[in-house]
């Protein structure tokens, strides 16, 4: 992702966000408490993918 836009992450990370957010609702889990749970490895998995593109995202804010 090293090409894509401010915008375009912003974008990603706001609809992955709400993914998980369905996700761990639908699974009884509270949105608010997911860094603090053990999490089924799906969800695990688009945890981490959230959290690595927030970290892309700060990176390119610290640029700018």
């Amino acid at each position: 992702m090293a090409d894509t836009t401010e915008s375009e992450l912003e974008k990603t990370l706001l609809e992955l966000d709400e993914r998980l957010n369905r996700e761990l609702r639908a699974r009884g889990f509270d949105p608010e408490q997911a860094a603090n749970l053990a999490l089924p490895a799906k969800l695990a998995g688009l945890f981490s993918e959230r959290e690595q593109l927030r970290s892309e995202l700060d990176a390119i804010k610290r640029k700018n």
